[in-house]
C-alpha cells in the first residue's frame, strides 16, 4: 500500500518510541464510532488532544489536532487504518519529532 502518510522505518529504529503531530477531520457519519479510542486500544498508541472542534449537536465534521507517540510500526499501522476508513489526514513531515 502506498501511502504518504507512512513515516519511513529503518531497521534500527524498529522499536524506538517517536512522536509525530496529526490533523484528523473525521466525518459526521463516524460520530458514534470510537476512531481515536481505537488508536489507543488497538494499536497501542498514546494520544494527546492538541485541539478539537465540534458542532453544536454532534453536527458536521469533527477535526482534532492530536500528538501520537509510539514506535514508528504502531504509528504506521494506525495511519493505514485511519486511511482505510477514508479518514483526511494532515501530516507535516517536519512535525516528527525523535523519541531521543
Amino acid at each position: 500500500m502506498n501511502n504518504p502518510y507512512l513515516l519511513e522505518q529503518r531497521p534500527f529504529q524498529n522499536n524506538r518510541q517517536t512522536e509525530i503531530e496529526l490533523k484528523l477531520r473525521v466525518p459526521q457519519s463516524y460520530h458514534q464510532e470510537p476512531i481515536i479510542s481505537q488508536l489507543i486500544s488497538e494499536y497501542q498508541l498514546k494520544v494527546i488532544f492538541l485541539s478539537a472542534i465540534l458542532g453544536k449537536d454532534g453536527q458536521g465534521d469533527g477535526w482534532f489536532g492530536l500528538k501520537i507517540l509510539g514506535t514508528i510500526q504502531q504509528i504506521n499501522n494506525a495511519l493505514i487504518y485511519l486511511s482505510e476508513l477514508d479518514i483526511e489526514i494532515w501530516h507535516e513531515p517536519d512535525l516528527e519529532l525523535d523519541g531521543w
